[in-house]
């Protein structure tokens, strides 16, 4: 293999696909840190770190090869989308759907109920009068299958999601513990 390859094509070539990991791994990390979890997010710092050196030790041993620069580079910016990609795809933890509706609710908690999710409703008061407010907290892999529900039978109501923390007792829908379990014990906040 004649060196110009190697400067040019291999070495730039490892420090893409060393960028992309390492900074995969850290998206991945920093979303574990915002949720909480103290103990995996430190495990993978440790190995985003290490693989983050090798790079820049290439970059450092080549430092007048502008294309290990834009493989640097390339690689930070492909590692961020497929570290959000990576997590879409985990979809780990819960997630608090509110669902608010001036329309009088009867059907909605009972077919809730019935796909196994948890819910609770409070009445309130909105700018137009009285609304009906309903909590559920959903596995992240369950809020798509959740709001479609929500919106077949009540197609007006207004939904808002947000990320949960941590939850304590209450009803979680049973798939919750079964799918992927193992995953799920990793990372288990402690």
């Amino acid at each position: 293999m004649s060196e110009t390859v190697l400067n040019y094509a291999i070495i730039p070539l490892l420090i893409f696909v060393a960028r992309i990991i390492d900074v995969s791994i850290g998206t991945v990390r920093v979303i574990l840190l915002s949720r909480g979890n103290r103990y995996v997010a430190p495990l993978l710092g440790f190995f985003e770190v290490i693989i983050w050196l090798a790079a820049i030790s290439e970059v450092m041993k080549n430092l007048t090869n502008v294309v290990c620069y834009v493989a640097y580079g390339a690689g930070f910016a492909t590692g961020n989308y497929v570290g959000m990609w990576l997590e879409s795809k985990l979809a780990l933890g819960f997630q608090i759907v509110r669902i608010i509706s001036t329309s009088q609710l009867q059907l909605l908690p009972n077919e809730i109920r019935n796909k196994g999710f948890g819910v609770t409703t409070v009445e309130g008061r909105g700018a137009k009068g009285p609304v009906h407010i309903l909590f559920s907290i959903i596995s992240r892999r369950k809020v798509n299958e959740f709001v479609k529900l929500v919106h077949t039978i009540e197609p007006k109501a207004f939904i808002s999601i947000e990320d949960v923390r941590s939850s304590y007792a209450g009803y979680l829908q049973s798939t919750i513990r079964g799918d992927a379990f193992w995953l799920r014990r990793i990372f288990k906040k402690k």
